[in-house]
């Protein structure tokens, strides 16, 4: 801590260093953690800026305060196999949010680096230039500078070029693409999806009613095209969802040919094409080829979020088409977002001051480092036992066991070790992948990843030992 005792952002270092404390001890039991002033001159900082990191923390319901005795953990019971949602997803992100669990199955590049900190400092300056009104108003579709940001953003020749107006501001990207499909009129359809397919998209077309065509990607993260071509023949696909750059969740690039060559045949077809772009911005390699390089503008959809690269401050989903401009307009004038203009102007900001690439080339480095670290401690703990596909961007591991294994089983044995891993499965609407999972590498480094690999690994092997 040093003796920056008046630091704002002291308590956030206590804060890391309680959660650290907590997270190390036994968690089935209370343990009783230090006074504030003991923690205070321990960690050289004042008493009020202890006080504060401990309500943080009681406000979240780890600890609690017992009157002249002090603070103390709650005691957490270990999780129960198949407790709560029968939901494979449901349970995978309820158990990931757990405190104390590690998730091997995080999917956020901006746990390695955000932009908050830059994002926040903007939105304060702002704050003290725009004069708050009694009744604020919030534009429907977007900030106007947000919107001119992305549409700029996006255009790159005058072949493949958007405008503000083409651009759609939604609170999250689920909303964002409920909207889409209704004002599109893609309800009750027939959708092409990547396999394996990123799953808030398959709980989306689900919702929608969506009869959902699922074709696998083989380990060069190419299809089949001549099972393409044949199922395009046979089925009446209304839309493709397809990722822009790398396959989310597998992570490998598809070559440019193959993409011009698909967006060939949905023009031809007129089916529309809805470009995940999400993790667009991910790959390792320099210009990679996307599919709106080759689409049909007219239709076209592209759709990403803003908390991939920003953080969690920036949840915003946004869409770019340029057909249908009526019923966007009417449906998301229905929806009437509430969204801190604010918080839009700020992000715009990010945006026109370049400050988002210079950001993205340092992630993108991280992310690389990161990745090329767990492949080899997934070469040191695993080799044999699984088939690692090398990812060419995105931020996670696809992975298959060598010998088949229910990776849902796997998923069990590891919640008793406070470990929480992808099973391949929920990344299909089918039931495929289920000896596959996916694995981050945007974890807490400064936890044992060695040690969890290690566990993943005997888990494997336990089950697969199971009479």
């Amino acid at each position: 801590m040093g003796n920056n005792k008046d630091s704002s952002f002291s308590y956030q270092a206590v804060y890391r260093y309680l959660v650290e404390l907590i997270e190390t001890g036994d968690s089935t039991s209370e343990q009783k953690l230090p006074s504030l002033r003991q923690l205070a001159l321990r960690l050289n900082v004042s008493v009020s800026t202890t006080k504060y990191a401990y309500s943080l923390l009681e406000d979240e319901g780890r600890i609690y305060a017992r009157p002249k005795f002090g603070y103390f953990t709650k005691a957490m019971q270990l999780p129960r196999l198949n407790e709560g949602s029968p939901n494979l997803l449901d349970n995978v992100f309820a158990n990931a949010r757990q405190p104390g669990m590690l998730a091997l199955s995080s999917d956020a590049p901006a746990m390695l680096l955000s932009l908050e900190s830059p994002l926040l400092m903007i939105e304060r300056e702002l704050t003290r230039q725009y004069p708050r009104t009694h009744a604020p108003l919030y534009q429907p579709f977007g900030e106007p500078e947000l919107r001119s940001a992305i549409a700029d953003r996006y255009t790159r020749s005058a072949h493949c070029y958007w405008q503000a107006e083409h651009v759609y501001v939604g609170s999250d990207l689920r909303s964002v693409l409920e909207l889409s499909l209704e004002a599109l009129d893609l309800k009750g359809s027939v959708a092409l999806v990547e396999s394996p397919c990123s799953w808030a998209i398959l709980r989306q077309l689900q919702a929608a009613r969506i009869r959902v065509i699922e074709l696998p990607l083989g380990e060069d993260g190419r299809f089949n095209l001549a099972d393409l071509q044949d199922l395009l023949r046979r089925e009446p696909v209304g839309l493709a969802v397809l990722s822009s750059t790398v396959n989310i969740p597998q992570g490998t690039l598809m070559p440019a040919q193959d993409k011009q060559q698909i967006c060939r045949w949905l023009a031809e077809r007129d089916i529309w094409l809805f470009e995940n772009d999400s993790y667009g911005e991910f790959c390792f390699s320099p210009q990679p080829p996307r599919y709106r390089d080759f689409a049909d503008p007219e239709k076209l959809l592209v759709f990403s979020t803003f908390d991939k690269i920003i953080g969690s401050e920036a949840p915003y989903g946004y869409l770019l088409c340029r057909r249908h401009g009526l019923s966007l307009h009417r449906l998301f004038l229905e929806r009437a977002f509430r969204l801190s203009p604010i918080r839009q102007k700020a992000i715009a900001k990010l945006f026109s001051s370049r400050r988002i690439d210079q950001h993205l080339v340092v992630l993108r480095a991280m992310l690389l480092d990161r990745m090329q670290r767990m492949r080899g401690l997934l070469h040191e703990y695993a080799e044999g036992q699984l088939r690692v596909t090398a990812p060419d961007g995105g931020v996670t591991f696809w992975i298959e066991a060598v010998r088949p294994v229910d990776m849902r089983r796997v998923f069990e044995r590891l919640l008793a070790r406070r470990i929480v891993i992808a099973p391949g499965e929920i990344f299909s609407l089918h039931g495929a992948w289920r000896h596959c999972l996916r694995l981050s590498y945007t974890v807490d480094w400064s936890k044992d990843i060695a040690q969890a690999l290690k566990s993943l690994v005997q888990a494997i092997a336990d089950e697969d030992q199971r009479p």
